[in-house]
C-alpha cells in the first residue's frame, strides 16, 4: 500500500488519546504519515512518540501553559459532588453540562480544523470522540469513528440506556431514564444540529451528537458485548481490545517484590481511578485508607494531584504509570471502570473491583459485575467489609481466574490494535 496521510482527532482526555496513540503507532511503523489534531495542551507529548502535531484550541488559550487534558481534570474536580447522585439525577446537572462543554469546543475549533485539513491533506480522518466536528465529516475523505466508551453509546431498544449503569436483564427504569434524557437534552441537541447543518454537514440522528462514519470501530471484548441484543450494521467493527505498545518498560519496585513482613498470601493489586477520577483527592485517600487495612501490596496511580496523596507501607505509586506494563504483573485491578482500563483488564485476564464515577463508567461497572467478571461498589458509600470482601472473593475464585485467562488468550490473538490499523488502511483505499 502507498504511504497514507492519516489525521487523528481524539478527545482531550487520556483514554481516547491513548487509544489513538496505540493505533497510530502501528500505522506510523507501517510507513504512513500520522498527524494528530489534538487539543493544544498535548503539545510535545505526541511529537515525542513520533507523530506530527497540528494542534487546536477548544477555547481561548489560557494565560499559562496547561498540562495535557487539564481542562477536563479541573472540570471533574469541580463537579465531583454530582457523582454522588443517582445516574438519572446527573442527566441535567452533569451529563448535559459535559455535552455543552464539548459542543462549545467543537464550535470554537471548527475554523482551525478546516485549516488543518487544508494543510495536512489527509487520505482518511479518524475521530475518537463523542461529539461531531463538521470539518472532519465534510473534508471529502473517508471518515472513521472510534467509540472508545462502553458500546451502549450505540443505542438500541433492547439494551440499557447509556450513562445509566442499569442492568441488562431488568428493564425497570429504562423508559424513565430515556424520557429524562430527552427532556434534559432535546433543546441542546436541536441547537447543535442546526449549527452542524449550517457548517455543511448532514443532519445528526435524533438525540445523537455525532454521526456514524464510513467505518465505525468500537472497543469491547466479545464476552462483554451487547450484539446479541443490539446487532450492528456492516459499517461497524468490534475491536476486542486496543492496547497500546508505547508505554515504557516497568520494573516492580523492590519494596513490593515481597509481601510486607514476609506475610504469605499477599496479592499484588493495581489501583487507579484514571487521570480524571484521581483528581478527587478525598476519594483517593478514602480508598487508600481502606486498602491499607488489608495484607496486600498495591501499585497506585496517584494522578495529577499526586503530591497531595501519601501512601502507607505496602504501597508504591506515582503520578503517571505505564499501565499496560503493570497489568500483566498484578493479581487484581481496582478501577474507576473507564473503557480503556476495563478492556485492558480483559486483555490481560484480570478480575476487577469497579468504583464508577461518571459517564460510561457506570455502564462498564454494571456490565462486568452482571457477567460475573468483577464486583461493582459505590465509590462514596462502600464499607471496609464490602471492599475487603470483594478482594477476598475475587482473589480466591480460581474458576473465574481460569475463565479470564482463557478469554485473555482469545482477545490477544485477535490483536485489535493491528485489526484497527488494517481497517483504517482499507477505509482509506476506498
Amino acid at each position: 500500500m502507498r504511504p497514507l496521510t492519516i489525521l487523528f482527532a481524539p478527545e482531550s482526555a487520556y483514554g481516547p488519546t491513548n487509544n489513538c496513540v496505540g493505533i497510530g503507532d502501528v500505522l506510523r511503523r507501517r510507513g504512513h504519515r500520522v498527524v494528530f489534531a489534538a487539543e493544544a495542551s498535548w503539545k510535545g507529548r505526541l511529537a515525542a512518540l513520533g507523530f506530527e502535531e497540528d494542534l487546536v484550541d477548544l477555547a481561548p488559550p489560557p494565560e499559562q501553559p496547561q498540562d495535557a487534558g487539564q481542562f477536563w481534570k479541573d472540570f471533574i474536580r469541580d463537579t465531583a459532588p454530582e457523582f454522588r447522585k443517582p445516574t438519572i439525577e446527573q442527566l441535567g446537572t452533569w451529563i448535559k453540562p459535559v455535552w455543552e462543554e464539548l459542543i462549545s469546543g467543537a464550535r470554537y475549533c471548527e475554523p482551525q480544523l478546516k485549516k488543518i485539513i487544508d494543510r495536512v491533506r489527509p487520505d482518511v480522518i479518524v475521530e475518537d470522540n463523542v461529539v461531531c466536528f463538521p470539518a472532519l465529516t465534510t473534508a471529502g475523505v473517508p471518515f472513521v469513528r472510534i467509540v472508545s466508551c462502553n458500546p451502549l453509546e450505540v443505542k438500541g431498544e433492547h439494551i440499557p440506556p447509556p450513562f445509566s449503569g442499569y442492568p441488562a436483564d431488568d428493564r425497570t427504569g429504562w423508559a424513565e431514564f430515556r424520557a429524562e434524557y430527552d427532556r434534559t437534552h432535546r433543546d441542546t441537541w436541536a441547537a447543535f444540529n442546526t449549527w452542524v447543518t449550517e457548517q455543511g454537514a448532514r443532519p445528526l440522528p435524533d438525540l445523537e451528537f455525532i454521526h456514524e462514519g464510513d467505518l465505525n470501530l468500537y472497543v469491547c471484548p466479545e464476552i462483554a458485548d451487547y450484539t446479541d441484543a443490539r446487532p450492528l450494521g456492516p459499517a461497524w467493527d468490534r475491536l476486542d481490545s486496543s492496547v497500546r505498545e508505547t508505554d515504557e518498560e516497568f520494573a516492580l519496585p523492590a519494596e513490593l517484590a515481597d509481601p510486607p513482613g514476609g506475610t504469605d498470601g499477599s496479592a499484588l493489586i493495581y489501583f487507579s481511578l484514571g487521570s480524571l477520577g484521581s483528581a478527587d483527592v478525598d476519594l483517593m485517600r478514602r480508598v487508600i485508607a481502606s486498602l491499607a487495612r488489608t495484607p496486600h501490596r498495591y501499585i497506585v496511580s496517584k494522578g495529577p494531584l499526586h503530591e497531595e496523596i501519601e501512601l502507607p507501607p505496602g504501597m508504591w505509586g506515582a503520578e503517571f504509570l505505564p499501565q499496560t506494563r503493570i497489568l500483566p504483573l498484578v493479581d487484581l485491578v481496582i478501577t474507576h471502570g473507564g473503557n480503556n482500563t476495563t478492556t485492558e483488564c480483559f486483555h490481560f485476564g484480570k478480575p476487577m473491583i469497579l468504583l464508577p464515577l461518571f459517564w460510561d463508567q457506570y455502564d462498564n461497572a454494571q456490565r462486568v459485575a452482571e457477567l460475573g467478571y468483577g464486583v461493582r461498589l459505590d465509590p462514596y458509600r462502600f464499607t471496609d467489609d464490602q471492599l475487603h470482601g470483594a478482594l477476598a472473593k475475587l482473589l480466591g475464585d480460581t474458576e473465574l481466574r481460569a475463565t479470564l485467562a482463557k478469554a485473555s488468550e482469545t482477545i490477544r490473538a485477535r490483536d485489535g490494535l493491528r485489526r484497527a490499523a488494517d481497517l483504517i488502511e482499507r477505509a482509506a483505499a476506498g
